[in-house]
């Protein structure tokens, strides 16, 4: 049994998470709850993969081989019914690195990329900072539940000329996992147009309750075509720092474009030690997914206790992903006021809401992957501060 709830040191370890806040202008002592970056050690058998690799000594230019898209294959094929083949793969350094490598392939400069908000916001960042025009089509939200606004997704994609759609899948930070239904209408306004989209499915791995994972290219064989599904093991597995993911393209062409970028950026050979982790945690980390899916669902049922208690903050019930949204709206404050509240009288680190596009304004990320006293801390030290307001 896989031992979450010890609490190990992170400052000193150069952690983005814990070791910058004065960097980013935050106090030192406030609880960090914001990147998705679990607080657990990764399984014992990607540890051990890489303590050998280490111990052999020699790090040179690497590549995947045959085992390495065996247990790929397995993985996807077991948990999401997905067939895949070694040669549809693109090894990078990350999904946000894949999508801009993606956004330059498939449009050009100046071109309508278009993204649902509030969403993950390096999608916008990623569009904007590659010279692509950035245009929104908000999620509908009622009473806590968010769904695509379809006429105006369509209606956003032939008024701009769209060429491209980053669908993020499941979504963060509203956890919804779209059903098989919505992607395909998704898709099939995508198809009529002529849109590109670029599935970006990280946090696929993390889905509570019934809720089922589909993967967007399976929905229907005309789908193939238009679409790269951006996958890694990094969030799943907690194994972000050694930049590793693999990009299935299944159109020979989009691929050939996607690899063309990829020589003008430079790069080639994927980090040693991320294959490595890779294919140790796909192949053997399964037993330990379970165990911390297990833990995320009581630490998730603890947010729901404390928020059915606070005035002025509900629970977006998460389908997916280990990021949880809170809706703060009725607190009546204004989104200065609001991250004021969090991080001076909480004393918390969180992802404020409105960061994720205009619809996320009055609302905050959490990040509830650690061990569940220091969940407990930050939601005690979160309802004192509202009961205070």
């Amino acid at each position: 049994m896989t031992d979450f709830n010890t609490i190990r040191e992170r400052k000193g370890t150069n952690s983005l998470k814990y070791d910058f806040a004065k960097e980013r202008g935050k106090s030192e002592d406030l609880i960090p709850l914001w990147v998705a970056d679990m607080d657990f050690p990764a399984p014992a058998e990607v540890i051990s993969a890489l303590k050998e690799k280490a111990e052999h000594g020699i790090f040179g230019y690497s590549e995947p081989d045959e085992n390495y898209f065996s247990v790929l294959r397995n993985w996807f094929l077991t948990r999401h019914g997905w067939e895949t083949k070694p040669e549809n793969f693109v090894l990078t350094c990350g999904v946000v690195f894949s999508i801009c490598a993606l956004l330059r392939a498939m449009t050009n400069a100046g071109d309508a990329v278009l993204i649902c908000q509030p969403v993950y916001y390096p999608f916008a960042e990623s569009v904007l900072d590659n010279g692509r025009k950035l245009i929104v089509s908000e999620l509908k939200e009622e009473n806590g539940f968010y769904t695509v606004d379809f006429s105006d997704f369509e209606k956003k994609i032939t008024e701009n000329g769209v060429k491209a759609f980053i669908l993020c899948n499941p979504h963060n930070p509203v956890g919804r996992v779209w059903t098989k239904e919505e992607l395909e209408k998704m898709g099939d306004i995508c198809l009529k147009h002529g849109v590109f989209v670029i599935s970006d499915e990280i946090h696929s791995d993390f889905i509570y309750g019934e809720n089922g994972h589909t993967v967007f290219s399976t929905v229907k064989k005309e789908f193939e075509d238009i679409c790269a599904i951006c996958t890694a093991p990094t969030k799943t597995f907690n194994i972000a720092g050694l930049h590793i993911a693999n990009t299935y393209i299944k159109n020979d062409g989009v691929r050939a474009k996607f690899k063309r970028e990829l020589d003008r950026q430079g790069y080639s050979q994927p980090n040693i030690m991320g294959l490595v982790a890779c294919q140790a945690a796909y192949g053997y980390g399964a037993p330990w997914l379970e165990e911390l899916k297990e833990y995320l669902t009581k630490n998730l049922q603890l947010v729901r206790e404390y928020a059915a208690k606070l005035n002025g903050i509900k629970l977006i019930e998460p389908q997916g992903t280990y990021l949880i949204w809170l809706d703060c709206r009725a607190l009546n404050l204004t989104d200065k006021e609001l991250a004021a509240l969090f991080e001076d009288k909480a004393g918390l680190w969180v992802d404020d809401g409105y960061i994720f596009g205009e619809g996320g304004s009055g609302f905050e990320r959490i990040n509830i992957a650690c061990p569940r006293k220091i969940l407990k801390l930050a939601l005690d030290r979160l309802s004192t501060a509202v009961r205070k307001l």
